[in-house]
């Protein structure tokens, strides 16, 4: 399926390596030149080096944090006018919620929700004079079905959620979309860290906690990061002007639920 985005640029966040890695990677195999951010300079180089080779689009790597305001600044001037933004950042830390500080409650709110909105805000004008936009935010699965010791997450991503609800449904009419992207266990490091978190509090091994939670899974496995990108590039494509306000749960089928 030709997904019509060729010669559209896109800004990737967090994107040397994992989940952002592969929608950036996805998103230039369709011919979207893309602008790739991550803090860590080597990782980033690497990436941006793979894309170009792999895909012959034009990449550009910003160095930077992007949440701060500074960040987000040098990331916006490299790529001023994006068509297309993927917005993504680690994830805060798991744990109990009676050892986090109120300081480790800001930095999640602003790196999983503030941040995000404030991408948003800086280019979703442009798309809609344009009339055309994808934006596509990586949240998490635990926006559907929290998990307890993600507790950061769940209050922090659930807060961007109302928001691109209300928003979703005032840009859709101009051909500017805005969907989220839920996902489950896939195989990055953010999932071995919050596997040996688990691990830990089990009296297990990471290793052994990796095999059991797979085995947990409908599917049997964990996610790859090539389905996550290759799903987010739909996702931007001119097929899904019809799909806004969404959260696209990806989890290999561990989400019960019906609605």
């Amino acid at each position: 399926m030709d997904l019509g985005i060729a010669g559209k640029t896109a800004i990737v966040c967090a994107a040397s390596k994992g989940l952002g890695k592969g929608c950036a990677l996805a998103l230039a195999h369709e011919g979207v030149a893309v602008t790739i951010s991550a803090r860590g300079q080597a990782a980033l180089a690497a990436t941006a080096d793979e894309i170009r080779s792999e895909t012959g689009v034009a990449v550009r790597a910003v160095v930077c944090d992007v949440t701060t305001a500074m960040g987000r600044a040098e990331l916006l001037a490299a790529c001023p006018n994006p068509d297309i933004l993927i917005n993504n950042a680690g994830g805060p830390p798991a744990g109990d919620f009676r050892e986090f500080s109120l300081e480790d409650w800001q930095t999640a709110v602003n790196a999983n929700m503030l941040s995000p909105i404030e991408m948003i805000k800086a280019t979703v004008d442009g798309m809609l004079e344009r009339g055309f936009g994808r934006i596509v935010n990586i949240t998490s699965a635990a926006v559907r079905s929290p998990i307890d010791e993600l507790c950061l997450s769940n209050g922090a991503r659930c807060g961007l959620t109302g928001f691109v609800a209300g928003l979703s449904r005032k840009t859709v009419g101009r051909n500017v979309t805005i969907n989220n992207l839920l996902p489950g266990p896939f195989d990055t490091d953010r999932l071995r860290s919050n596997l040996a978190h688990r691990a830990g509090l089990m009296g297990k091994s990471p290793a052994d906690m990796a095999v059991i939670a797979a085995a947990n899974n409908p599917a049997g496995r964990f996610g790859t990061v090539d389905e996550f990108g290759a799903t987010c590039a739909f996702m931007c494509s001119v097929h899904t002007g019809f799909v806004t306000g969404q959260q696209i749960m990806m989890d290999g089928g561990a989400f019960t639920g019906t609605m």
